[in-house]
């Protein structure tokens, strides 16, 4: 598995499991759906650290920091990969 792939896999599963823990959070708050989905956004949370680390920046400064931002880090490192890539001519 490519490490932009896992990137886009854990960033994801981060986003999704953020977003239903604030709906349980503000709506039933079921102790079980507390109880499996903090865990798994958290481990979901580092795996997008560790893969924005290995992911090949190509010397884009700061895309290893934007995978740090809670939910939505994933995604913003991404995009920077992206766009950093097109620049390159590596997309």
């Amino acid at each position: 598995m490519s490490r932009m792939r896992l990137l886009r896999m854990a960033s994801a599963v981060e986003l999704l499991s953020l977003a239903v823990l604030l709906t349980n959070l503000f709506t039933v708050h079921a102790e079980v759906i507390t109880t499996f989905g903090g865990p798994l956004h958290g481990v979901s949370y580092v795996a997008v650290i560790a893969a924005a680390s290995l992911a090949p920046s190509g010397g884009l400064r700061g895309t290893m920091w934007r995978a740090f931002i809670p939910g939505v880090g994933g995604l913003l490192a991404l995009r920077s990969l992206r766009r950093g890539g097109a620049r390159t001519g590596n997309a």
